[in-house]
């Protein structure tokens, strides 16, 4: 154990056929030309170390850094460890039989079925069977199992795939449609950022081919090594995009195709060339980066030998390779490129009130929420933001609102709530959840039940007492899917046979429990506990509110998405998506209602047998096999679990919300200004919901995709800003290209990018 149990658990924040496959289209990791014994002159641990030691830490070629992974020798018995560990956690995975048959929509249109605990036994067998040549070839094979589960709270990123280098493509993409009407068509986001400030001498031209094969069709492949489920979010997250730039490091950055997000880990070659409808052709070479010196590091043997042992590697690689720390990013708290002046400015960045400054506007507000909280410094100014926006909004005399969620990847839980009860105050949201029904989980909270029960339930309490009666593991904490106290741990267990799995019994949060505090950052809620009396009056109206996103919105964003169009009947309209003229949906991120660390959930077993009135029968449980470490040693970044399913609204199907697929009410393309200017997607937005000017993308049968166009060329168009003010974007653009993913933040309802 890392630390004493009761120090661990202090808090939520952590984190057809069913075939195990990676996603569908593989990334080529190989690479010729390198052998197993080489000279250590040649060895390309040894010139990553050279190239690192000799440029400032700067990038290495993406094909030596590959070919360094690749050199790494495996160590099967580290191997057999971890696979061996792994299905303790794996169990907690709240959607993990339906995985592997879902519902016959969603494998239509969303994703097709993966059976996790199949694949698990493949990697066992396949390492047994010796049929891995490399560290870096088991690793990847097991994160992509993971990940072709398409559950943002569900990772598992191995040392060797994301804790040695990162890759990147130097050059950003977007996808869009000239006039909003045509087709959306892909070009170089340089291209499209030259235009619209009208620097360039040359007229865009779109991107027909990348390496060799249409690009469209690479681009829908390359996606699908993404964490979100839907194939346009998935599609959209490609790209660089304003929201997730103005996150800073906390998001996708520029893009997934270009190194932002999850592009991060896939190798994309040793070159990327972008073949242009004009003829021209671009080929750039493709970096990696490393955050380590790989000081005395002359082979793979000596990572092996050295740091990829049944003991820790993350810490021992630290203590022996000189770490090098990223740069806190300050653009996730200065003004974003393409964002004008905030009227009210939260922290971070996490959210923001605007007003949209332009003539047949004056009516519309705009709350920008691109994250729901996962920086606990920022939960009280992120309420504080939005309630003093909220007031100032109306009395501007503002009555429509735009909720912009595009790139919120989740947070803070009960920051949705809040949020979602401010808007609406008069409406009780029900959020119904629930676990797998396991041995393990039973255990738990029998333990920790009977711990919470030993004291009265008060707010003054200390906290580890109050860690045990703010948790779901403490039958009192939450309520019955019709709002009332649990009886017991067993009521709240059930279990209850659905389909072909065991789950816990239906619970929602109770919102005015006096230990509220402890799981919302600190927040109250309001229209609960301390905040009962607030006003019933809504700031506006349902009907002129909508939400907007780009697919992305995910946990917490779910929940409070969930609430605003089921329960309050807010319309919603989703951007960009593939090039064609298909509804999409509106959430495309995980639609799960809470994510545990493994950490926590080692945590919370070796509390439960720390504190167990029956030592005998705990300590020779199921719990025990929580207290290996290989699953942390051998993990580049926190691994994670989706352990509630959400609920539809008055929906008795027993179907969680992850299999149920939703189109958007209305789905607009991104048009060129859109990318550099956040004020077009709003006005955009308010047309196509409130005005006259606007419509949606009109669906098309199929055939029929010469009817609409396709965006084959853009015309230039000079943005309406001094040249001072111009000058100042353009700057913020270009250093807005330097960004890269590195993601800190946690939230109890947070997908990391």
């Amino acid at each position: 154990m890392r630390s004493p149990p009761l120090l661990l658990v202090m808090g939520l924040a952590a984190l057809a056929t069913a075939t195990p496959v990676a996603p569908r289209t593989p990334v080529n990791h190989n690479i010729r030309g390198i052998h197993s014994r080489q000279s250590n002159a040649t060895e390309p641990c040894a010139q990553v170390s050279d190239f690192l030691a000799a440029n400032d830490f700067g990038p290495v070629p993406a094909r030596i850094a590959l070919a360094c992974l690749h050199s790494i020798p495996l160590n099967v018995a580290s191997a057999k460890r971890l696979i061996a560990a792994l299905p303790m956690y794996v169990q907690w995975q709240s959607t993990l039989s339906v995985l592997a048959d879902p519902p016959a929509e969603y494998t239509e249109k969303v994703q097709p079925p993966i059976d996790i605990m199949a694949g698990l036994k493949k990697i066992a067998a396949d390492v047994d069977a010796g049929l891995f040549m490399s560290e870096y070839d088991f690793g990847w094979t097991l994160y992509t199992l993971f990940l072709s589960a398409h559950d943002g709270h569900f990772s598992y990123i191995p040392d060797t795939v994301g804790g040695l280098f990162t890759f990147s493509r130097p050059v950003p993409l977007v996808s869009v449609s000239e006039d909003g009407v045509k087709l959306p068509s892909i070009f170089a986001f340089k291209d499209i950022l030259g235009s619209q400030f009208n620097n360039i001498s040359y007229t865009p031209s779109r991107v027909v081919e990348i390496d060799g094969r249409p690009a469209e069709a690479f681009l829908e492949e390359l996606s699908l090594f993404g964490s979100l489920q839907d194939r346009d979010a998935l599609y959209n997250n490609l790209f660089y995009e304003l929201a997730q730039v103005s996150l800073g490091s906390y998001g996708n950055a520029v893009g997934a195709f270009a190194g932002g997000g999850r592009g991060r880990f896939n190798y994309p070659g040793a070159t990327t060339t972008l073949k242009f409808e004009n003829g021209s052709s671009l080929v750039m070479e493709n970096l990696a980066t490393s955050g380590y010196s790989f000081s005395g590091i002359r082979s793979g043997q000596d990572i092996a030998d050295h740091y990829l042992t049944l003991t820790e590697f993350s810490q021992n690689f630290a203590k022996g390779a000189d770490v090098i720390p990223p740069a806190r990013d300050p653009q996730a708290q200065a003004t974003p490129p393409g964002y004008p002046t905030p009227i009210q400015a939260g922290p971070l960045n996490l959210i923001n009130g605007f007003f949209v400054d332009a003539a047949g506007y004056e009516d519309v507000a705009v709350l920008q929420v691109p994250n729901f909280v996962g920086e606990a410094s920022a939960q009280i100014g992120f309420q504080r933001t939005s309630k003093e926006f909220i007031a100032k909004a109306v009395a501007a005399g503002k009555t429509k609102l735009i909720l912009d969620v595009q790139a919120n990847g989740g947070g803070t839980i009960l920051q949705g709530y809040d949020l979602f009860k401010q808007l609406f105050p008069d409406i009780d949201p029900v959020g119904r959840d629930r676990f797998r029904a396991t041995e393990s989980l039973d255990l738990i909270g029998q333990a920790w039940s009977a711990q919470a029960s030993k004291s009265p339930r008060e707010p003054t309490l200390n906290n580890s007492i109050r860690q045990y009666q703010s948790s779901y593991f403490d039958y009192h904490y939450d309520q019955t899917a019709d709002g009332k106290p649990f009886g017991s741990w067993a009521e709240k267990l059930g279990p209850h046979k659905i389909d072909r799995d065991l789950y816990t019994s239906v619970s929602r949060w109770n919102l005015s429990d006096v230990h509220i505090t402890y799981s919302s950052g600190g927040i109250n809620i309001h229209g609960y506990g301390p905040l009962a009396n607030v006003s019933k009056q809504r700031p506006f109206k349902a009907e002129n509110i909508v939400i907007l996103t780009d697919g992305y919105c995910a946990s917490t964003c779910t929940i409070f998405s969930e609430f605003l169009t089921k329960q309050a009947g807010v319309k919603t309209i989703a951007m960009g998506g593939r090039s064609n003229s298909n509804p999409i949906q509106a959430i495309g991120g995980v639609k799960g209602t809470n994510n545990f660390g493994y950490s926590y959930i080692q945590a919370l077993a070796q509390t439960s047998v720390y504190i167990a009135e029956d030592q005998a029968t705990y300590n020779s449980s199921v719990l025990q096999q929580y207290n290996d470490e290989i699953v942390f040693n051998r993990a580049a970044a926190g691994p994670g679990i989706n352990v509630r399913d959400g609920l539809k609204y008055k929906d008795d199907s027993g179907i969680a919300l992850q299999f149920i697929y939703e189109e958007a009410d209305c789905r607009l393309y991104y048009t060129p200004e859109m990318t550099v200017d956040i004020t077009a997607v709003w006005k955009a937005a308010a047309d196509v919901q409130w005005g006259s000017k606007g419509q949606c993308v009109k669906k098309y049968a199929s055939g029929k995709r010469g009817l609409r166009g396709v965006t084959k060329k853009l015309g230039r168009r000079h943005l309406k800003i001094s040249q001072a003010a111009a000058k100042q974007q353009q700057t913020r653009f270009d250093k807005s290209m330097e960004l890269k993913t590195h993601c800190d933040m946690k939230g109890d309802g947070f997908m990391h990018p």
